[in-house]
């Protein structure tokens, strides 16, 4: 039977709450379908939940944990259809972006965290005294929160739970407001994959009531770390409310891209990965491309290789792209109005249709200036904008000045260049002659300055949710 109402998941049952909201279809504007709208005494109950099934979690054997992710991760394989579906209803993600990168990108990542499971472990130094030894042992936590954006839902819910548990931590997912049965479903995953009660819980709320959801779980005295993916003005407030409990955080926040185009870069090589960087899940992705920073001495033609690669993508695609909300159209409507009114000049796309509420044309503007918003902020949609420099020194500067440093790209066939321009930039990833995207589990994720602090993914990913502890004794 469909579920009208999406519940949440306590202690290894489905609950729905005394209230509800509508959860919108972008492709309609109309809702798809209610979700459980969770209370602070029921996210006290799903921190309490967490909290009484930690010490026998943390006493399982990480071959447990690692029959327990791996199930996860065929029963995700099995349910793909319904997953991604899901998603594409909820945020209007198209079929190819949901079920063959979101998907399979949350896929890889249980299976890695399975994979690391058992290789968690300390180490024995020499330490100085005679007659004396030591060792460092590395533990869970205890209970961690996870607050998880929509945009890949499969992805950031999979990276927050499944490190948790898999380092031996019980965790609450606080999901977004937006996709609320994609984490449903992730949660039910968990529970048929044979997760204990209580190990994962998964809720969301009505937007009006995050903010006293969350603070109720941070001041919880069980709640020992949280984890946060969102913008970077969300995440100012949830470091803040956890350095007001001396609670450790782990932030990915949003970024201003760029992608450094040089004299001697594959032109059309260069023009596809912008497109994709900066159009890919509609440009909703922390790492899209946002500003193309192209050396003077080659802007007309690669403009030119940019603007035939756009038509072409274009000509095959059958309708213009969505982005979650109708809200969300009108603020990338209102960047677009702000350059223009200011000089900017558009190479592609243009003003969305009247009245189409959640659509918006693929475009790239020129001639950015540093007073317009898409010059400055994070624009996460299909708009992104170049700006002519005239040397690699003048690229670097404008990347760095940002005030984001989360991914960066650089298009040169000198990868010695390439290698020196990286050192120079101020991201938690360069990538040389690829596009600002990439995300895969063997490679640490994060960023500095308002991108955020912290790494997911890889060994540094599973050493963010473990504490140090050093023991000594007398031989």
């Amino acid at each position: 039977m469909a579920v009208t109402v999406v519940p949440s998941w306590i202690n290894g049952t489905e609950e729905t709450h005394a209230e509800s909201f509508p959860v919108v279809d972008p492709s309609t504007g109309k809702a798809c379908w209610e979700a459980a709208s969770a209370f602070p005494a029921d996210a006290l109950r799903a921190v309490e939940a967490a909290s009484c099934a930690l010490p026998a979690w943390k006493a399982t054997k990480p071959m447990l944990r690692q029959s327990i992710l791996l199930k996860a991760a065929a029963l995700m394989e099995e349910r793909a259809d319904e997953l991604c579906g899901y998603m594409s209803t909820e945020m209007g993600a198209d079929a190819f972006v949901a079920r063959h990168i979101v998907l399979q990108l949350a896929i890889n990542m249980f299976r890695d965290c399975a994979g690391r499971a058992p290789g968690i472990c300390g180490s024995v130094p020499t330490v100085q005294a005679d007659g004396q030894s030591a060792m460092v042992w590395k533990e869970p936590y205890g209970v961690i929160l996870g607050i998880v954006p929509w945009n890949a839902p499969y992805v950031f819910g999979v990276r927050a739970a499944a490190t948790a548990i898999a380092t031996g931590n019980t965790t609450v997912l606080k999901s977004s407001e937006q996709t609320p049965r994609s984490y449903w479903a992730l949660g039910k995953i968990f529970h048929d994959a044979g997760t204990p009660p209580g190990v994962v819980n998964v809720l969301s709320c009505q937007p009006a009531a995050a903010a006293e959801l969350a603070r109720v779980m941070v001041e919880h005295p069980a709640v020992r770390k949280v984890n946060f993916t969102g913008s970077a003005s969300v995440g100012r407030k949830v470091a803040c409310l956890c350095s007001q409990n001396l609670k450790p955080v782990l932030l990915e926040l949003g970024g201003k891209n760029s992608a450094i185009i040089l004299p001697d870069a594959d032109l059309q090589k260069a023009a596809q990965a912008c497109i994709m960087g900066g159009f890919a899940n509609s440009g909703q992705i922390c790492m899209s491309t946002d500003r193309l920073l192209v050396h003077a001495d080659i802007e007309t033609e690669f403009l030119k290789a940019l603007k035939d690669s756009l038509e072409d993508l274009q000509a095959q695609s059958k309708s213009l792209p969505l982005v979650v909300s109708s809200t969300s159209a009108s603020r990338l409507a209102s960047v677009l109005a702000d350059a223009q009114q200011k000089g900017a000049q558009i190479l592609s796309g243009g003003p969305p249709p009247t009245g189409d509420a959640a659509h918006f044309i693929p475009t790239v503007i020129g001639k950015l200036s540093r007073d317009m918003e898409a010059y400055k902020e994070e624009n996460f949609g299909p708009l992104m904008g170049w700006v002519a420099v005239k040397d690699e020194d003048e690229a670097i500067q404008i990347a760095n000045n940002a005030g984001y440093g989360l991914s960066a790209s650089i298009f040169t066939r000198d990868l010695r260049k390439g290698f020196a321009l990286a050192r120079k930039l101020e991201t938690g990833a360069v990538h040389i002659n690829s596009m600002t995207v990439h995300d895969e589990t063997a490679l640490p994720f994060g960023g500095i300055n308002r991108s955020g602090w912290g790494r997911f993914n890889a060994a540094e990913g599973m050493e963010e949710f473990l504490v140090t502890k050093s023991v000594t004794w007398d031989d």
